[in-house]
């Protein structure tokens, strides 16, 4: 057992300019800045072991980035352990890319569809885009790159020279925010982002996760200094707009500040949410303006008594309300279990998961697809919209020739035991069903899980979703498959386990004998 010294910082990674918001199909420029990007550090040092997560409003935190910013925090004199900071995202698409102007041969997933599809063009055919994304006015993803750099060494090590004594009371909302964005079919079929106003439709495919996971951070004289909150859904109400916006989670810091003061932090923590959105499916709301997305297109929608469109202001405005309230109601219904003396410990570890590969019958099955998809469009230019139906093949063209090099996918974990409560980290777009079998079987008070930390390594599917298919279920939609996501739960609950002990008792239906 020892004390608890917790420091805060926030830092804004607003882009200077212009920048091409990531995260669609459709090329989109910002126009505006609607909200801030901000990036929130939480440093935890506990005896001799600490922790710091620092949370940041993009659609994700690359490695590339995260291995340039621990190389600066290398030679720091104040004792920080750049292994033992936890990057991570809420996964908005209303940010910037960043790639490291370094790495020549490192490119957005979305670039590297698009130069394989435009390698099978016919003569005079291009591809147009529906925005001028190279346009000196745009500022470029490398140079976002530096910006990155600097902006989260500087605010991760900010938080860790703020420490002082404080403690923490952990508690549990609930607020119906997250929804399963796939959408099944009587064909054994799925869809993401599916209609769902159809004959054929059966069922939505996953569960969903309305409790929040809730930690009040306190100074020694019990003034509230911050709060983190972990959601099982990414900020993406306002994901097709062309401004920049933390989406919801910009409302709930809006609220929350208004009502606890505006030197409070919010650190906002993306459970996994990887077949999960705001949008309502089965009460489905066409948004106000086109979103240029494929997928969402419906034809004569009828009209619902229901939640604004989750792809508007309105809609993120009404998310970021339920949320806001659910922790200012938490807080004054009262709390228990103030924690300051506590068992601490960070445990970092390399997990090697299975690549999911595609088979030669794949790939020569997608190779043909590609080649009768560019005849049929005789001759007529491409653009986002062929991206959209041509990625499942292109990736998988892709995926094949990886796969001759590599079959492991290695990356970076975290758990840490702080007092009562479990914090897990993974690098993926976490199918939610991993998430609820870690939660009802670790052994502890309350589990805290943060998807998209620690990197990008792409969506992890389960095996029903496989079996469906679509989008976040293709093979190339992310590098690992379901029996990595079952082995991902096996690994995390045994931490889990070695780290809590005997402290916390497992019940077994042989204990009711």
């Amino acid at each position: 057992m020892a004390q608890l010294n917790i420091g805060w910082s926030e830092i804004s990674i607003t882009p200077d300019k212009k920048v091409s918001l990531y995260g669609q199909f459709a090329e989109r420029i910002s126009e505006y800045v609607e909200k801030p990007l901000m990036a929130t550090a939480m440093a935890v040092e506990c005896g001799d072991d600490q922790m710091v997560l620092c949370a940041c409003d993009l659609e994700s935190v690359r490695e590339d980035v995260i291995a340039d910013i621990r190389k600066v925090l290398k030679d720091n004199k104040e004792g920080l352990d750049g292994s033992k900071v936890i990057f991570s995202a809420i996964h908005t698409h209303c940010g910037p890319n960043h790639l490291n102007p370094a790495n020549k041969n490192r490119a957005s997933g979305f670039t590297v569809l698009r130069k394989l599809l435009e390698q099978n063009l016919q003569p005079g055919q291009k591809y147009v885009e529906s925005a001028d994304i190279a346009s000196p006015d745009v500022e470029t993803a490398e140079e976002y790159y530096m910006l990155l750099v600097e902006r989260l060494s500087k605010v991760v090590l900010d938080a860790w020279k703020k420490r002082k004594p404080g403690g923490f009371s952990n508690a549990f909302a609930r607020a119906a925010v997250g929804m399963c964005r796939r959408v099944d079919y009587s064909d054994g079929t799925a869809q993401m982002w599916g209609d769902a106003n159809t004959a054929v439709f059966t069922e939505v495919e996953g569960g969903n996760d309305s409790g929040i996971e809730l930690m009040y951070i306190f100074d020694m004289n019990r003034k509230l200094t911050g709060v983190a909150v972990n959601l099982a859904c990414p900020a993406q109400c306002v994901q097709h707009r062309n401004f920049v916006s933390p989406d919801f989670w910009g409302e709930v810091k809006v609220n929350l500040r208004k009502h606890f003061g505006e030197d409070l932090f919010v650190l906002p923590l993306c459970s996994p949410a990887g077949d999960q959105c705001p949008v309502d499916l089965v009460r489905w709301v066409n948004p106000d303006t086109d979103v240029h997305d494929p997928n969402l297109i419906r034809h004569n929608p009828p009209v619902r008594k229901a939640d604004p469109s989750m792809f508007d202001i309105e809609g993120m405005v009404k998310a970021g309300k339920r949320i806001s309230r659910e922790v200012i109601d938490t807080f004054e219904e009262g709390l228990d279990n103030f924690q300051s003396d506590v068992k601490f410990e960070h445990r970092t570890y390399t997990m090697q998961l299975p690549l999911r590969r595609a088979t030669l019958t794949q790939a020569k099955e997608a190779e043909k697809n590609i080649k009768e998809y560019i005849r049929e469009k005789n001759g007529a230019d491409i653009d986002f919209n062929d991206i959209a139906m041509m990625q499942n093949d292109v990736g998988i063209l892709i995926r094949f020739n990886e796969q001759e090099k590599k079959n492991i996918h290695e990356t970076e974990f975290h758990c840490i035991r702080m007092g009562s409560v479990a914090i897990s980290s993974d690098p993926f777009e976490l199918f939610l069903d991993y998430a609820n079998q870690i939660k009802a079987r670790a052994v502890c008070e309350q589990t805290f899980l943060i998807q998209l930390a620690g990197g990008s390594a792409g969506y992890l599917p389960t095996e029903k979703a496989e079996k469906h298919g679509h989008y976040s279920a293709f093979i190339p939609s992310g590098n690992v498959g379901h029996e990595g996501g079952d082995q991902l739960v096996r690994e995390t609950l045994k931490n889990i386990s070695e780290l809590f002990g005997d402290d916390y008792k497992v019940y077994t239906y042989a204990d009711e004998k």
